[in-house]
């Protein structure tokens, strides 16, 4: 769902990214009209539907990705799993949480994913490794600045409606929910959160029509909270930056440090850079070992970790395993964003 003829981010990314995986292929697509499906199916040279309905109801597909915006998500995943179909989701996976909880309840027994594929990034999983493994010793902190250039900017008539909170596509849920679970995984879950977060660009440009619109979506997130083991995590990130680092995350602990660094504010998406030291040495670059990486040809794209994403699918869907991320992580990440608006909105810390 969201493969079109004229382009777009399922077209541009996850069609190759699929295209990359052994055992994996296209079967067919749906979109919103039986013109657009006719010229998308002919394009990609596989059956074109006009609903969800028709397209689980193909014996040949095994998983449904659904890759449109946010708003839309409900309306397609829930034929999906009434029909026992698997289901990838893009994320932001929902509006709001109340929308996450009734599509993951709905899922009962068949297989859901969700599209938080910085976790599948070989860059990720191994500092997250290293961390586990006592490189850092007792981690005392960590520390995260971030930023994107969305959110204040100019936008296109396309992406307006990411100027909406109430949406689900903002700068909260997309830039900060992406990033965060990256460094989750890396530190661990935030268990409880105080936060502080202000629209501080109420209008914005509309391209270069001269107009402006406004914007209710926060362009300022600043969180702190308490890791599983104590250590204090501390968030600020930052909509329309002017210059700065795009993501940078520095783990402090009892026997040395680790950053992990990347020149856009989508960490999930771009290359990352990590550098480490034991002690009180200086921080150097650490060198990704062999073995970790299998589709390098896709390194620096945003495919790469999407290749790996669904070869984590794969391996789940034929094996019975459970690597990939789910439906119900996915209300685990809406859980936190839902508690960082309620502590903005009363003040208060908010255990999650």
């Amino acid at each position: 769902m969201g493969l079109s003829a004229s382009g777009g981010w399922a077209a541009g990314a996850h069609l190759p990214a699929l295209s990359a995986v052994d055992g994996m292929e296209l079967t067919a697509l749906a979109t919103s009209s039986r013109a657009s499906a006719a010229v998308a199916g002919a394009a990609f040279g596989v059956p074109g539907y006009a609903s969800v309905e028709q397209l689980v109801a193909d014996e040949n597909v095994d998983l449904v990705v659904v890759a449109v915006k946010v708003p839309r998500h409900r309306e397609l995943v829930l034929p999906a799993l009434r029909a026992g179909v698997p289901v990838l989701s893009e994320w932001p996976f929902a509006v709001d949480l109340a929308e996450a909880v009734e599509m993951e309840g709905a899922a009962r027994d068949t297989r859901t994913f969700i599209g938080l594929h910085g976790r599948s990034s070989p860059a990720i999983r191994w500092p997250a490794g290293l961390v586990a493994d006592g490189y850092v010793g007792d981690v005392l902190s960590a520390t995260v600045l971030a930023s994107s250039i969305e959110w204040g900017n100019p936008v296109s008539e396309r992406m307006r409606y990411t100027l909406d909170r109430t949406l689900g596509a903002t700068m909260l849920t997309i830039a900060f929910g992406n990033a965060i679970d990256v460094v989750s995984m890396v530190v661990g879950e935030l268990q409880d959160v105080i936060a502080s977060t202000a629209t501080r660009r109420p209008i914005v440009p509309l391209g270069r029509t001269g107009q402006t619109v406004p914007m209710t979506a926060e362009d300022q997130i600043a969180v702190s909270g308490t890791l599983p083991d104590g250590a204090i995590l501390s968030v600020h990130h930052r909509g329309a930056t002017m210059s700065g680092p795009g993501f940078s995350l520095l783990i402090d602990g009892t026997e040395g440090t680790l950053e992990i660094t990347s020149a856009s504010g989508y960490p999930h998406l771009g290359p990352v850079t990590v550098r480490g030291a034991r002690g009180r040495a200086p921080l150097s670059r650490l060198t990704l070992p062999d073995g970790h990486d299998d589709y390098p040809h896709l390194a620096g794209t945003p495919m790469h970790n999407l290749a790996h994403m669904y070869a984590a699918i794969r391996n789940d869907l034929l094996d019975g395993t459970a690597t990939a991320p789910d439906f119900a992580h996915a209300v685990r990440r809406h859980r936190l964003l839902h508690a960082i608006i309620r502590s903005a909105a009363d003040g208060r810390r908010v255990s999650i």
